[in-house]
């Protein structure tokens, strides 16, 4: 059988994601293909469980403890939900994988990205992406838009804007590193446009 196609979407919050998550997954479905779509954390029980502490824990998380109590729910996500779904020939979209804790983690929290991301890659056995969908925004417009949607509190969300900043910055980084692996879309551009342009890119993979 063949092997699945692992598709991550990152970006800050407000950025888009899961509007682009759900588009791609409507696309791929009409050309009869079978998409697992899930997040992180929160993409299993367990992780369910590790985003009220990471998101919604109103104290304080030393950052070392962050960084691990994410790569412990990425460990068991991709046990039991990526890597089962990729070996079935599934095709995978997941909001935020281990770019996530680079920009955030790393960059955000000022821990070692490369300490960061040695963690997250032990945890997942190596588990890379094929393809990372960045949709890229100005920390304000996006606050913007997450001041309009907000319904709870959230820990990251919360942050000053040079927080925010810092990991935009990281971001572009992990892309320009990495070209062939990232696709970056200015997402304050209209949804169909960018969902037009993830197409494009994922239409070489399928």
């Amino acid at each position: 059988m063949t092997r699945g196609v692992f598709i991550t979407l990152e970006g800050g919050d407000g950025s888009g994601k899961t509007t682009q998550a759900e588009l791609l997954e409507e696309w791929l479905a009409g050309r009869g293909r079978t998409v697992v779509r899930t997040r992180e954390p929160g993409g299993t029980d367990v992780g369910v469980e590790v985003r009220e502490i990471v998101l919604h824990h109103r104290g304080d998380i030393a950052p070392r403890a962050e960084a691990l109590l994410y790569a412990a729910d990425r460990a068991h996500h991709v046990a039991t939900v990526v890597r089962p779904a990729l070996e079935r020939g599934d095709i995978v979209i997941q909001d935020r994988y281990i770019d996530s804790s680079v920009a955030y983690q790393g960059a955000g929290r000022v821990l070692d990205p490369e300490e960061v991301r040695f963690v997250s890659e032990w945890a997942t056995e190596g588990l890379l992406p094929d393809l990372t969908i960045l949709l890229d925004l100005d920390a304000d417009a996006a606050r913007a838009r997450l001041d309009r949607a907000r319904t709870r509190y959230d820990r990251l969300e919360a942050e000053a804007s040079e927080f925010h900043d810092r990991v935009r910055t990281a971001y572009l980084e992990l892309a320009a590193a990495e070209p062939g692996r990232f696709l970056v879309v200015d997402a304050a551009l209209p949804a169909d446009d960018i969902a037009a342009a993830i197409r494009g890119r994922v239409a070489g993979l399928v």
